[in-house]
Formats: structure tokens, sequence, C-alpha cells
């Protein structure tokens, strides 16, 4: 059932006593084990700079709505699943978007922008000058990839099995796939 955002809805940094709520959606929308507590802090920590939290939570009421996880620039690793060739901005001047999760009766209603405003305006504060991503491509009606493209994000690369690493996923159990996941990730960029 569908829920309406309405204008009493804040959007405020993430903090620890968030964590429960947000634990919570994020297994529910992306499966079991996506989120732990301890996986969230390091999150968080990630998105901390001079003082600036780029990661934000959504609530209208006490409700959660949604989350925006984003490690600040210079305070994340690029792996075998980013192409920095294809960038064109330097990987220092570059936040990584971790994550963004809408509950389901609220997806559709631009709560996912608002996020992502919050953080680019953050990140901007913190010196980037852009982000990079991997958007879950099999998201209910590809909404991640079509919701970032809005935002001015584009794809340089798709990726099968992304978040199917034993190391990093190693108790995740994707909504669709199980586990290991198979979906794919595309490789976007959103320039500032």
């Amino acid at each position: 059932m569908s829920q309406s955002l309405d204008i009493h809805s804040v959007i405020k940094p993430l903090e620890r006593e968030d964590f429960p709520a947000v634990i919570s959606l994020g297994n529910a929308v992306h499966g079991e084990g996506y989120l732990t507590t301890s996986s969230l802090m390091s999150m968080r920590n990630k998105g901390i700079k001079t003082g600036i939290n780029a990661s934000f939570v959504l609530y209208q009421a006490r409700t959660l709505v949604g989350f925006r996880l984003t490690y600040a620039p210079e305070q994340w690793q690029i792996d075998q699943w980013c192409s920095p060739e294809l960038w064109g901005i330097r990987v220092q001047d570059l936040c990584y978007f971790k994550c963004n999760t809408i509950a389901p009766s609220f997806q559709g209603q631009g709560a996912g922008g608002r996020l992502l405003a919050a953080a680019i305006n953050a990140v901007k504060k913190q010196g980037g000058l852009g982000g990079v991503s991997h958007l879950w491509q099999q998201s209910p009606n590809n909404a991640a990839v079509k919701y970032f493209t809005k935002a001015g994000g584009e794809i340089v690369a798709r990726h099968s099995g992304r978040w199917s690493d034993p190391v990093e996923y190693a108790d995740y159990e994707c909504v669709l796939c199980g586990s290991p996941c198979e979906c794919s990730a595309c490789e976007m960029i959103l320039r500032f």
C-alpha cells in the first residue's frame, strides 16, 4: 500500500540512533545480511569529512522513509568494479554513493532525489566535484538506474556479480537471487 510523502517529512544526517531502523529497512528491501551494525558504522564513518556527514535519513513522523549512504571524497577505495579511466574527474575529487533505499510504500514520490540532493550538498562542502555509484539494475522497474540518470548520472560500465563477493557480502542473501547474488551493477558517474 502506497503512502504519501508530506511536507512535514524531515531529512537529517545519519546518526547512531537511526541504525536499527536503517538496518531493518535495508535488509527488508535488499536482502537479509545487507546491513549490520558494524557495516553501517563503517559506512557512516566513511561519509564524514571535515565534520560534515554526507549520509542522510528521511523520516515522516517517526517512520523511516529512506536513507542515503555516501562515502566522502578520499575516504573510499577503488576496487575491481571501478573504471576510473572513464570518469573524467580525479578520484580524490569524487565521493562514492554507496546506497539509496526507500521504503516500498514511499517509492516514486521523490524521496530518493531529496536524499541525493542532501548528499550532493554535503559532498560539495567536503570539496567534492562528483560521485560514483554502482546501481542495482534489477531493482523494481530498474528504478535505481532511472532515478540516478534523472539526476544527471551517466552509465560508464556494467558489472555482473558485483554483490557476490564472499568477503564483503559473506552473509548477504539477495531478495532476487539468493546467495550468491548475480544481479548486475551499472557503474555510474554524477558530476556536480
